[in-house]
């Protein structure tokens, strides 16, 4: 079958390792199932992948993407969750030590199809086409967690959203606006600052800049850069959610006496649950809110959206579709 696939590592030219061509189809063990992919879209993690993070060499060659929409063996409509926990466990499967991604060690979704496992298929709303349905798996099912379940935010609450343009940051804005937060936003680029405000915020600053006040809760994926930015912009008592650290993961202020002297929390995250994955194709379909994407290009084409990823020229989710 078609599939889009790392042959080899290279930690310094990630796309010398990239093929598009041909792999064998999946093997689908008792209690999976396959779905045909209409639509997958790109994430850092594919670009990580061929810099032999979080994939090791003797894993290849591995067809990569984490995030899916298609068709069951049914012909019904559905998306795909990224996160396959261990059979044995129960409860929360992010929470899984034994947990792995779509393309770690099992095949991704770049490709004809995909097996997963049969609990791993959610029912896609009418309302969302492939293309939208494919961008929530990694993304918007992180940025939705990071508000609903971990930062303890009520409707007025205020957010502050660091490094827009990001796959999560925008998700984040655009849910966070939909929810009825007041959203504030950063960026160091002026034209992604711009977008941050068609999208939902209500006001956007460059990096560092000081907010016109305390906020309830931070949604941070930038890390070291923004870190100390964060813990001096949150009320006394508000929450930092983390669930990146693109910057690096060592700030040069850690701020510690600021975080117990206000008595905040600092609130780490991870993908998200099938049942949040579930709650967030509604939540969208409710409230009428649609995914951020930047380009629909056909899968044959994955290195210039890749290519596009790692030169950090997007706005929203690159969506490849068959």
């Amino acid at each position: 079958m078609f599939a889009v696939y790392a042959d080899a590592i290279n930690p310094d030219d990630p796309l010398k390792g990239l093929v598009v061509g041909e792999r064998p189809e999946p093997e689908v063990p008792e209690g999976w199932t396959t779905v045909t992919v209409k639509a997958a879209s790109i994430n850092h993690h594919d670009v990580w992948s061929l810099r032999g993070v979080g994939l090791r060499e003797e894993s290849l060659p591995m067809i990569l993407g984490c995030d899916a929409a298609g068709l069951d063996e049914d012909g019904n409509e559905v998306i795909v969750h990224a996160v396959i926990s261990d059979p044995s466990w129960s409860g929360d499967e992010t929470l899984d030590p034994r947990r792995s991604l779509l393309s770690e060690r099992y095949p991704g979704t770049f490709a004809e199809k995909v097996a997963v496992p049969r609990r791993n298929v959610v029912p896609k709303p009418a309302g969302l086409s492939m293309g939208e349905a494919a961008c929530l798996p990694t993304a918007w099912l992180t940025a939705y967690r990071m508000l609903f379940t971990q930062a303890d935010l009520n409707p007025g609450d205020a957010v502050l959203i660091q490094g827009a343009g990001g796959g999560v940051a925008t998700a984040a804005i655009v849910l966070a606006r939909a929810a009825g937060f007041r959203v504030f936003a950063t960026s160091r680029d002026e034209d992604k600052r711009a977008q941050a405000l068609e999208i939902g915020a209500h006001e956007a600053f460059e990096s560092g800049a000081r907010l016109p006040q305390k906020v309830d809760a931070v949604i941070e994926t930038v890390g070291a850069a923004t870190w100390s930015h964060s813990i001096k912009s949150m009320r006394p008592g508000g929450t930092l959610v983390i669930a990146g650290a693109t910057s690096g993961d060592a700030p040069k202020a850690a701020e510690l006496t600021r975080i117990f002297f206000q008595q905040m929390r600092v609130h780490g995250s991870t993908m998200g649950t099938r049942e949040e994955l579930r709650r967030l194709a509604e939540f969208l379909a409710v409230t009428e809110t649609r995914p951020l994407i930047d380009s629909e290009i056909a899968m044959e084409d994955a290195a210039q959206g890749l290519q596009r990823v790692i030169d950090g020229d997007v706005f929203g989710k690159i969506v490849l579709t068959r």
